[in-house]
């Protein structure tokens, strides 16, 4: 009985070692070696065309509140880098302008986008 546990614990740590070394290698090859997540994972779609532009939005239901509260609701999108271990990623702002004054009365908290890979 013995043995047999022994082989088991034996087994399991020979299990996580491989684990552990199949991990430090993609994490390496994924961050070191250009192209290689594009390669396997795919390119991510196109960016905006007016990104970093502020758009006056008119089709959105928050757009409609806005007009109702006597303000217009303007959007952009920007490309913002991640750090160390996260890429850029893609943030959408939008504020409220009164309609009479032009000033900017309120603003929303900024929301991620998901960006999607394509495979080419």
């Amino acid at each position: 009985m013995l043995e047999a546990s022994a082989s088991v614990a034996y087994a399991i740590i020979l299990l996580s070692i491989a684990a552990v070394a199949i991990g430090a290698y993609l994490f390496l090859v994924f961050r070191e070696v250009p192209g290689a997540i594009e390669e396997r994972l795919g390119q991510y779609e196109d960016l905006p065309q007016d990104i970093g532009e502020w758009v006056r939005d008119s089709n959105s239901e928050h757009a409609a509140k806005a007009q109702a509260a006597g303000q217009f609701r303007e959007v952009r999108v920007l490309l913002v880098d991640g750090g160390m271990f996260k890429g850029q990623r893609l943030v959408r702002q939008a504020r409220y302008r009164s309609l009479e004054t032009n000033k900017i009365e309120r603003i929303e908290p900024d929301e991620e986008l998901k960006r999607k890979r394509v495979k080419k």
